[in-house]
C-alpha cells in the first residue's frame, strides 16, 4: 500500500532556533571559500607546484564562487612569491627590425629608462660644446695645416712641371686642364690656339699628353693624402665624441655595472652615437614631405614590464582575452601618408604583465579570437612569449615587421570555463592534457549539515556589511537555507551557487527598505521569491490559461482508459516551470510492438525514444515468456508540436498502456512522473518540484477538488522543497503526493486494481492488472495467428 507524503516530506523546513543570534549583524563574516573543498583543495595544489604542465583549469557553472576563490588563493600565493623581473625593449642597431629584451630586477627597468633619457638630453649639447669649443678647432687646424702643407708641396711641384713645359694648369668643371702659354707667360685661347699650324698643334698636343702623364703620377700621392686626412678628421671626431660622451655613458654604465646585457648595450650606443657625429651637429630639417629625423630616437628605452610598484608576484585577471590584450601589439604612427612603427612603440600584454605570477583567463570569452588558444598554447610549450602582429600570424598578408626579441615566459596560467568546454578540449585537443594537468572542480551544492548552514549564515553577513543591505533576522536566514536547498534540488544540500543566494539577498534587503523596516524578514525572502517568478512566468500564466479555457486538453477529474496526464518541465530563459500533458495510448493486433509517434514524425529525441523501447522491452520481460508479444501499440504526448525529448514520462506512457490492454480506467486527477527500467522499477526524474508545483496551479486555475495530486518516484521524495502554498495545500488536504517504487505500487495507485503477482503456472490472478493485459495479450496474439498464420 502506497502511502501519501505528509507535508513535513515536502519541504524540509529550516527552525529559525537554529541560529543564536537576533540578526546577522552579531555574526562574523566569513572569509574562506564555502563547500567547495575538493575545488580548493586543487587549487592550493596548483598553484604551489612549480612543475612544467601544471597550469590550472577551473571547472564549474558561473556564481558558485570561482573567481573570488582564484583571486583570493591566487593573491594568497603571489604575497610569498618573490617580485619578478622588469623587462625592456632597446633598439638593435644591427637589425632594427628585431628589437632587443633586456631584463632587470624589479623597479631597474624605470631606473635604466630614466637614466637613458637623461643621456639622451644630454647627447647634443655635449657634442656641440666639444666641437664648437677653441681646443677642438686648434687640433682640427694643427690636422688641416700639416695636410695642406704637403698638399701644397704637391700643388707647387705640379704648376712647376707645367711651366717648364709651356704650360700652366688652371681649373675647369672636370677638374684640372692644362692650357699653353704664349712666351710672355699669357695663355693661350682657343681662338689662337686654333690659328696656330697644324704641325704646332701637334707638337704642343703631344707634350702636353706626356706632361699629363707625369701630373698623374704626381697626383696619386695627393689622394693618399686626402684619404688621410678624411680618416685623422675622423679619428679626431671619434676621439672628441668620446671624451665628450665618456662621463654621460661611464654614468649609466656606473649605474649598471653589474647587468652585462645593459653594459653591452651601452657599448652600441656609444659606437652608434660616435658613428653618427654629423647628424647630432647638424640635423636634417623636414621638409615638405619628409618627417624630421630625431638622431637620439634610437636610445630611449621601451619598457614593457614595470614591477617597481608590485608587491610579491604580479596577478592579472584578464576579462577581455583577445590577441592584443593578452601577448601585447605594436602601435604604428602616420607619418606623411605612411605607417612607420619602432621597437619604441611595442606595448606590453597581460602575458607580460603577468610573468613570473598568475594570468587567470576566462575561457569562453577567450575562444571569441581564434587566434588567442593556440599564441598561449605555444608560450606555454615554448616558455617564451613572442610578440607578432595578427595578421602575418594568420599567414594572409606578409610585411616587413617588427619581430621583438622572445621574453622567457615562467608565469602560470589559470582557465576558468564550465564542465562542457573543459570537456570538449581534453577530448578533442591533445595539448590541453599536457598543459593543464590541474581540474579544479567546484560543485554546485554542498551538504546541509549544521556546520555549513552557520557558514552559510556568515556568508550572507558578509554580503550584507560589504554592500550595505539590511541585516537578516532568524527567520530570514531559516528561508535563505530552504530557498537554497531548493535551489539545489535536495532536503540534505545547500546550494553553492552564491550569486543566485547574494541576488536574493539584494531584492529581499530592496523590499524590506521600500517596507521601512530594520531587518529583512522571512517575508522580505518569500516576497522576492514570488516577485521574481511573476516577473517571469507570463507564459506558464498564458499555458494554464489555455487549460482553463479548454483550448488544451486537460481532465483532472474523473477516470479515462489509456488516458493519464504527464508532466514535463519548460524553460524559458531563468525561468523554468511545469506544465501537465496529455498522454493517451491505442492499441492493435499487429507485430509492430510499440510504436512511438512523436519519433515517427520526426518529433521525438533520442532520449524518449530510448524510454519508449523500454517500455517494449517491459512488456516483452513480463509478458511474452510464454507466447511471442503480439501487438501494435501506439503512444503520444497529445497537443504537442514542439518535440519531446528525456524518458521522464516513460512510466506515464506505460501506464497508459496498461490501462488499455487491460481495460481499467485510470484517474484523471493524477498527474504522473518518472521514467521506468524494463524490470519495472520507477527510477528518479529530474525538475520534480517545477513538474508538481506546474500541475498544482493548473489544478488551483480549473479548480481544486481535494482529489488532485501527483505520483512520483520514491527516489525523489529527496528532491522535494516544495513551496511554501503547496506545502500548505498538503498539509490542509487539498493536494496529494504519491511516491511509488515500481510500476505495480503505481497502477494500483492509479486504478485501485490490485497489480497481481504471477504464479508458479506463469499466469497472474484474474481480475488483476497483469492478468487482465496477460489475457488481452494473448487474444491479440490469438488473432494475429488467426489471420495471420
Amino acid at each position: 500500500m502506497v502511502q501519501e507524503l505528509t507535508h513535513q516530506e515536502a519541504r524540509r523546513v529550516c527552525d529559525d532556533m537554529k541560529f543564536d543570534c537576533e540578526n546577522t549583524s552579531q555574526l562574523t563574516p566569513l572569509e574562506a571559500i564555502v563547500g567547495q573543498d575538493r575545488a580548493v583543495k586543487a587549487l592550493q595544489f596548483g598553484l604551489r607546484i612549480q612543475s612544467k604542465g601544471f597550469n590550472i583549469f577551473v571547472s564549474g557553472i558561473p556564481g558558485t564562487g570561482r573567481k573570488t576563490a582564484i583571486q583570493d588563493f591566487v593573491k594568497v600565493q603571489a604575497a610569498g612569491m618573490p617580485v619578478p623581473q622588469d623587462w625592456c625593449y632597446v633598439n638593435n642597431f644591427n637589425d632594427s627590425s628585431k628589437p632587443r629584451a633586456i631584463s632587470l630586477p624589479a623597479g631597474r627597468g624605470n631606473e635604466f629608462r630614466e637614466a637613458m633619457d637623461r643621456l639622451v638630453a644630454q647627447i647634443v649639447p655635449a657634442l656641440r660644446e666639444a666641437f664648437e669649443s677653441a681646443d677642438y678647432a686648434k687640433k682640427r687646424e694643427a690636422t688641416m695645416a700639416a695636410i695642406n702643407k704637403e698638399r701644397n708641396e704637391i700643388v707647387a711641384k705640379i704648376n712647376a712641371m707645367a711651366q717648364e713645359a709651356g704650360f700652366i694648369v688652371q681649373p675647369s668643371p672636370i677638374g684640372l686642364t692644362l692650357t699653353p702659354v704664349t712666351k710672355d707667360g699669357r695663355p693661350l685661347t682657343d681662338q689662337e690656339f686654333a690659328q696656330l699650324p697644324a704641325a704646332l698643334q701637334r707638337e704642343i698636343q703631344a707634350e702636353r699628353e706626356k706632361l699629363n702623364a707625369r701630373i698623374g703620377d704626381t697626383f696619386r700621392p695627393l689622394q693618399d693624402i686626402v684619404r688621410r686626412v678624411d680618416k685623422e678628421l675622423m679619428d679626431l671626431n671619434r676621439k672628441v665624441a668620446h671624451f665628450a660622451m665618456g662621463p654621460f655613458i661611464g654614468g649609466v654604465r656606473e649605474q649598471f655595472k653589474d647587468n652585462e646585457e645593459v653594459i653591452e648595450y651601452l657599448q652600441e650606443v656609444e659606437k652608434d652615437i660616435v658613428d653618427n657625429v654629423p647628424l647630432f651637429l647638424n640635423p636634417q630639417p623636414g621638409g615638405q614631405n619628409t618627417p624630421v629625423i630625431d638622431p637620439t630616437r634610437n636610445y630611449h628605452v621601451n619598457l614593457v614590464v614595470d614591477n617597481k610598484e608590485t608587491k610579491g608576484a604580479p596577478v592579472e585577471i584578464e576579462q577581455n582575452p583577445n590577441y592584443q590584450r593578452l601577448f601585447g601589439y605594436t602601435e604604428r604612427e602616420a607619418r606623411f601618408g605612411t605607417l612607420i612603427t619602432d621597437y619604441t612603440m611595442i606595448r606590453g600584454g597581460s602575458a607580460h604583465r603577468a610573468n613570473g605570477g598568475f594570468l587567470v583567463i576566462p575561457v569562453e570569452r577567450m575562444f571569441q579570437d581564434p587566434l588567442v588558444w593556440d599564441a598561449l598554447k605555444q608560450t606555454i610549450a615554448n616558455a617564451k612569449l613572442e610578440l607578432e602582429d595578427p595578421v602575418a600570424r594568420m599567414g594572409y598578408i606578409i610585411t616587413k615587421t617588427l619581430r621583438p626579441e622572445p621574453i622567457p615566459f615562467t608565469g602560470k596560467v589559470v582557465l576558468i570555463g564550465n564542465p562542457r568546454t573543459y570537456s570538449i578540449l581534453y577530448s578533442l585537443d591533445p595539448d590541453f592534457k599536457k598543459l593543464f594537468k590541474v581540474k579544479a572542480d567546484f560543485d554546485t551544492s554542498m551538504d546541509r549539515t549544521q556546520e555549513n548552514v552557520e557558514k552559510y549564515t556568515k556568508f550572507v553577513c558578509g554580503l550584507v556589511q560589504k554592500e550595505n543591505l539590511l541585516h537578516l533576522d532568524p527567520s530570514a536566514l531559516a528561508a535563505v537555507i530552504e530557498e537554497s536547498s531548493r535551489i539545489a534540488e535536495d532536503q540534505g544540500k545547500l546550494s553553492t551557487e552564491f550569486a543566485v543566494i547574494a541576488d536574493m539577498i539584494r531584492e529581499a534587503s530592496f523590499y524590506a527598505q521600500e517596507e521601512g523596516a530594520t531587518h529583512v524578514t522571512r517575508d522580505h525572502i518569500r516576497k522576492q521569491v514570488e516577485e521574481k517568478d511573476y516577473r517571469s512566468n507570463l507564459i506558464q500564466k498564458k499555458t494554464e490559461e489555455m487549460i482553463e479555457k479548454g483550448t488544451i486538453l486537460i481532465d483532472i477529474e474523473g477516470k479515462r482508459t489509456g488516458q493519464l496526464n504527464g508532466l514535463a518541465v519548460l524553460g524559458v530563459g531563468d525561468f523554468v516551470f511545469g506544465r501537465p500533458s496529455r498522454i493517451t495510448a491505442s492499441v492493435g493486433a499487429g507485430r509492430e510492438g510499440v510504436i512511438d509517434i512523436e519519433r515517427q514524425a520526426q518529433m521525438g529525441g533520442s532520449t524518449h525514444t530510448k524510454g519508449v523501447l523500454i517500455i517494449s522491452g517491459f512488456l516483452h520481460d513480463r509478458y511474452a515468456t510464454d507466447a511471442p508479444l503480439s501487438l501494435s501499440a501506439r503512444v503520444v504526448f497529445e497537443q504537442s508540436y514542439s518535440g519531446v525529448d528525456g524518458d521522464s514520462a516513460s512510466s506515464t506512457e506505460l501506464y497508459a498502456l496498461l490501462s488499455e490492454l487491460s481495460g481499467v480506467p485510470i484517474r484523471q486527477n493524477i498527474a504522473v512522473t518518472g521514467s521506468v527500467n524494463q524490470k519495472g522499477e520507477v527510477q528518479a526524474i529530474g525538475g520534480v518540484n517545477q513538474k508538481i508545483e506546474g500541475y498544482y496551479e493548473t489544478c488551483k486555475a480549473v479548480g481544486l477538488t481535494g482529489e488532485q495530486g501527483v505520483m512520483i518516484p520514491r527516489a525523489n521524495v529527496r528532491n522535494l522543497m516544495l513551496k511554501e502554498e503547496v506545502v500548505e495545500a498538503i498539509k490542509e488536504g487539498k493536494f496529494h503526493i504519491w511516491p511509488v517504487r515500481t510500476i505495480d505500487e503505481g497502477i494500483e495507485v492509479l486504478t485501485g486494481v490490485p497489480a497481481g503477482k504471477r504464479g508458479k503456472d506463469g499466469r497472474y490472478p484474474d481480475g488483476t492488472i497483469n492478468g487482465l493485459v496477460q489475457q488481452k495479450l494473448f487474444d491479440l496474439a490469438r488473432v494475429v495467428k488467426e489471420y495471420h498464420p
